[in-house]
């Protein structure tokens, strides 16, 4: 060891990588100061590997006293440690709760992309349920759509899972309302609530009424049926000895939402799809408040078949086809033909009825009418006999079908006075302009005999177009709606009151049958 530093002795001995005291002896041995063969060189070990133990033992003594000599300390160390413990656990509870957040949402949103699960209070619970499958044996034999999904039901109408959402919501209070308002003239008097569905639900109503037109109808059935009209109804009573006419109270509205889904249901479709297509083929009341400068549409009554959607009609044709048969089958069986034009019905006997058979008949069908959940207005029931006009859905029938002689001379009266004084101050029932009146009058004169109304038509184009007047154009198609947001889609615009005008031309100005706005 002579002639080097301390520096260098232990750097030796940890380059060695043996412990001081084996590396003195290795030095001592290979100096000549230890022999490794003397008796006392086990008993050194041995002492050595006791001492190394020993002063292990003391090391970890000491620093179990260091740790314990300030309690304090201890305690604050360890409560940091399970402190940051605690954050870090809560850390990763977050971000894992986050993740399970966000990945719900996505499941759901790609969930709500091919299925509708709620669509408002009180009207969701079909949608849950799975035991009514489609049957698209059925739905095909009736020459129905086969929509078993409501991915495939929102292709079928062109529109998204989310646009029949938004379009089908049933909203208690919304500040959006799917319909446009607006009162008609009622033939007795007072008005009749009109609700016109906007355009973009209109669309979806039609196509919903197309699909329907293929399910077959009762004979009896008149209204809304390609190939009739309120001339074909009115034909079948012509020259009769007796004609009675019923009508049916509140007829749209008194058809729920319920019975309408079950309508679908019974054609062959699903619950939840048929739940949908109710949906959107009905309404409830309505009324508008302002609050704060806000408009709200707030519900009064249950969804019901709304008058002025081009689905009601169908759809009542097909809730009516067990009526239909009923009462065609109760007719038969007193001697009498049956008809029915919407909520007119009607029945005629060819030879003189007896007056039993006929009271038979005004006790028998409010009674048929009642087990079908349906209710005759009680102030409507007439019973014509030939000795008086006799009038089916508003055209005489005593011997031929015809339009009423007291239009027809009010009609002539107008004309007449047109062309001797002008058309200042002279006006058709409600109608905005004059010769348009006159013009839906003739138009549904030809409808009924088309040589008279041929002939009407001519006249009123002539002496209109003397006073400068030409017919109006066909309005021109609505321009097809934005496609829909991500978010909820606004409503279309609530200022299209030509509903007056519509009906006024149609019917001339004349105060109709409500059923007359669909033809």
């Amino acid at each position: 060891m002579s002639g080097r530093s301390h520096a260098q002795v232990r750097a030796e001995i940890r380059e060695s990588g043996l412990s001081r005291q084996a590396w003195i002896k290795a030095e001592m041995e290979r100096l000549g100061f230890w022999d490794p063969a003397h008796p006392n060189h086990e008993a050194y070990e041995a002492l050595n590997r006791k001492a190394a133990t020993l002063r292990r033992q003391l090391r970890t003594v000491e620093a179990d006293l260091q740790k314990v000599s300030n309690l304090d300390a201890l305690k604050e160390r360890a409560h940091q440690e399970r402190l940051k413990a605690a954050k870090e656990r809560r850390k990763e509870t977050k971000r894992k709760r986050e993740q399970a957040r966000k990945d719900k949402a996505a499941a759901w949103a790609r969930r709500k992309e091919r299925e509708i699960l709620w669509l408002g209070p009180d009207v969701s619970g079909g949608l849950w349920n799975t035991d009514h499958r489609a049957d698209p044996g059925k739905l095909d034999q009736l020459g129905l759509p086969v929509l078993t999904h409501i991915p495939t039901l929102a292709s079928a109408l062109s529109e998204t899972v989310g646009g029949l959402r938004w379009l089908a919501y049933h909203r208690p209070v919304s500040s959006i309302h799917h319909y446009v308002r607006f009162t008609i003239p009622k033939k007795t008097g007072g008005v009749r609530l009109i609700s016109a569905p906007r355009p973009r639900l209109k669309a979806v109503q039609r196509t919903i009424a197309s699909w329907l037109t293929s399910v077959p109808l009762h004979d009896a059935a008149h209204g809304f049926v390609p190939g009739r009209s309120i001339v074909s109804n009115a034909s079948a009573h012509v020259g009769r000895a007796v004609v009675v006419n019923f009508d049916l109270k509140d007829f749209f509205p008194s058809i729920s939402w319920l019975r309408v889904r079950g309508i679908f249901q019974s054609l062959g479709y699903s619950q939840p799809v048929a739940t949908v297509l109710a949906l959107l083929c009905t309404e409830a009341d309505v009324e508008e408040l302002e609050v704060d400068g806000q408009r709200w549409f707030v519900h009064t009554s249950e969804r019901h078949l709304p008058q002025g959607s081009p689905a009601s009609p169908v759809l009542t044709n097909l809730l009516c086809r067990r009526l239909d048969a009923r009462l065609a089958g109760l007719a038969a069986s007193l001697g009498f033909d049956y008809t029915r034009y919407a909520d007119d019905l009607t029945f005629s006997a060819r030879a003189d009825a007896d007056k039993p058979q006929t009271q038979a008949l005004l006790q028998l069908v409010p009674e048929v009418v009642a087990d079908e959940r349906l209710t005759i207005h009680p102030d409507k029931t007439r019973v014509m006999r030939r000795g008086r006009r006799q009038e089916v859905t508003g055209l005489v029938v005593n011997e031929a079908v015809g339009v009423p002689r007291e239009q027809l001379r009010r009609f002539r009266a107008v004309m007449h006075k047109v062309r001797t004084k002008g058309p200042d101050g002279l006006q058709w029932g409600s109608a905005s302009s004059l010769f348009s009146g006159l013009m839906g009058f003739a138009s549904f004169v030809h409808m009924v005999d088309a040589k008279r109304g041929k002939a009407m038509l001519a006249e009123v184009r002539a002496l209109g177009a003397q006073h400068g007047w030409t017919p109006p154009k066909p309005p021109a198609p609505p321009a097809p709606e934005a496609p829909e947001a991500a978010s909820e889609p606004t409503p279309e615009a609530a200022e299209d009151t030509s509903g007056e005008d519509v009906w006024t031309y149609i019917t001339g100005g004349k105060d109709k049958k409500w059923w007359q706005f669909w033809r």
